[in-house]
């Protein structure tokens, strides 16, 4: 991977708005000063921990002890490498990133990549402007308003028309080579278009890029038998990895806390016309662990909601427990049979109320499955052993208890396992002993006024017990940025924000710091050392008391 000159990250972050970033992930609200409170996106809260400071573009989460600085909370809730981070940041806010010398293959990978990219961008305009513009999109655009889908919710998912032929000869035209065009699978192998004319819709990825296309039959004398025909698996596009219209709903995911999960790309429009807007596809089969790992940045609530058929219903319970493994609260929205969301997308919000827990389908489903009623017993049994008990467990008992008439007693045998895989345990804040908070209130008191860092110079390092505390000293003191102590400056600076810490507070703390190594080192000192100390001792004293 190229290095980004550090010139231009620091042109990155100095354009990027902090706020902005992280209002992507969760909502926002302005504590006290230019300092933003909200819940954290890192685990699950009622009561907001999460501080963010936008002028110097750091957060940190008193509940579960994360935090960084602008990059590194792009590279967490993005899952990027730095170059990645600053590229992401780069592109939102229209930053133009200078490169160093890199190695002749990492240097022709990244423009390839950029390439590729550009290729794809330039064909989805293409596409766009066929449907819209051109006489041969009228008859498209009649079966989208056919669909009941407008103009607006089309263009903003950039929905677009295939010519059938003379992509090729196009893109060529523009520079682009033969092995380009293969690698973006724009054409087949003997040059001619991949895709013949039909309705596409762009494939993007959770930045928004676009990877691929998913193409729709039109008429049927297609030469492709799939209804739905997707880009080949290539360099940029792999199929498992994308959900379909992730990009426009991440925001409203992370507003919400929830993610409704459908079968088909019309199904996303259609949803999010209506106004429900939380929404992606699938991709037409069961949820991936790429997948999975995606919307786990953004929330942790799934409603799945797959056709009702039996592939519909084996993709449900396979995206179904891998979510559950993977710890997300997951429920099932279940539709009439031969009934999409986009049939009734208006009703769709009120669905979800009546959703069935992940326990609760299972349970309801390994019944419906089984030959008899003492097979549905031990398949249903099964199924509870494994779950820790809840109230969407204590549900499931009584389904089960209600279709098999089972009695008490029986229900009584059906222990609920301790623990389980959906048992997450948060990591709280570290409790700090009388001496490291001392240490810690210090530092946290230079950092927030820097005026205080001369005196805190005065100090010597074995004034802190703490080896990382001795090295942010040192870092404090002699003006320079340590990447790897990034977490601790954005946990100090909110401490000092938490706790209100003043210049005179932060003086007070640091003549405090200097009685505790006085009075450590009057118990060791000889005689001789014994009356300078007790001298030096007093005049801190002194120092406090003027202060109090």
């Amino acid at each position: 991977m190229a290095r980004i000159r550090d010139s231009s990250v620091r042109d990155v972050v100095a354009a990027a708005d902090m706020v902005e970033v992280v209002s992507g992930r969760t909502q926002l609200r302005r504590a006290s000063g230019s300092r933003y409170m909200g819940r954290c996106p890192f685990h699950e809260e009622r009561t907001p921990s999460f501080s963010v400071n936008p002028v110097d573009k750091l957060y940190y989460c008193f509940g579960c002890g994360k935090g960084g600085d602008l990059i590194s909370f792009v590279r967490e809730t993005e899952n990027l490498d730095f170059v990645g981070a600053v590229e992401w940041l780069a592109e939102r806010f229209r930053v133009q990133l200078e490169y160093e010398e890199a190695s002749p293959r990492i240097e022709a990978t990244r423009r390839r990549r950029e390439r590729l990219y550009a290729l794809l961008e330039q064909t989805a305009s293409y596409f766009e402007r066929l449907l819209w513009e051109g006489g041969a999109g009228a008859p498209v655009r009649a079966y989208l308003a056919g669909r009941g889908l407008g103009e607006a919710v089309a263009k903003e998912f950039r929905l677009g028309l295939s010519p059938g032929q003379g992509l090729a000869e196009k893109a060529r035209e523009r520079g682009f080579t033969h092995d380009e065009l293969r690698a973006a699978g724009l054409v087949t192998a003997r040059g001619t278009d991949y895709f013949p004319s039909r309705l596409m819709f762009p494939l993007a990825d959770a930045r928004g890029r676009i990877v691929g296309f998913q193409a729709r039959k039109l008429r049927e004398d297609d030469p492709l038998r799939g209804k739905y025909v997707n880009s080949p698996e290539g360099e940029l596009f792999h199929k498992g990895s994308i959900l379909y219209g992730l990009h426009l709903a991440k925001a409203a995911i992370t507003k919400r806390g929830l993610a409704a999960v459908v079968e088909g790309n019309t199904d996303v429009l259609a949803l999010r016309q209506a106004g429900f807007e939380p929404v992606v596809a699938s991709m037409g089969t069961a949820l991936t662990e790429r997948q999975l790992r995606e919307l786990g940045r953004l929330a942790r609530k799934l409603y799945l909601c797959f056709d009702a058929d039996a592939a519909g219903q084996e993709a449900t319970l396979r995206g179904m427990e891998l979510a559950v493994a993977q710890g997300f609260d997951v429920e099932v929205v279940t539709l009439p049979p031969g009934q999409d969301p986009a049939d009734d997308p208006h009703g769709f919000e009120e669905r979800l109320s009546s959703a069935e827990s992940y326990l609760v389908y299972r349970v309801r489903l390994e019944l419906e499955r089984a030959a008899d009623r003492q097979e549905g017993f031990v398949r249903a049994r099964e199924v509870l052993a494994r779950a820790e008990d809840s109230p969407q467990r204590q549900e499931a008992l009584r389904l089960l208890a209600d279709r098999l008439d089972l009695p008490k007693e029986t229900l009584a045998g059906l222990a609920p396992a301790r623990g389980g895989a959906r048992a997450r345990v948060l990591a709280g804040s570290r409790l700090l002993d009388a001496g490291e908070r001392l240490e810690r209130d210090v530092l946290a008191a230079c950092v927030a006024h820097p005026s205080l860092v001369r005196a805190l110079g005065e100090l010597a390092p074995d004034h802190f017990d703490v080896e990382e505390h001795r090295r942010f000293r040192e870092a404090l003191v002699g003006g320079r940025e340590e990447p790897e102590l990034t977490a601790l400056r954005a946990e100090l600076d909110a401490r000092a924000a938490r706790e209100a810490i003043d210049e005179r507070t932060g003086t007070e703390l640091l003549l405090r710091l200097r009685e505790r190594k006085l009075k450590r080192d009057l118990a060791s000192a000889d005689l001789a050392r014994t009356t300078e100390l007790q001298a030096r001792l007093a005049k801190v004293r002194q120092a406090l008391a003027e202060l109090a």
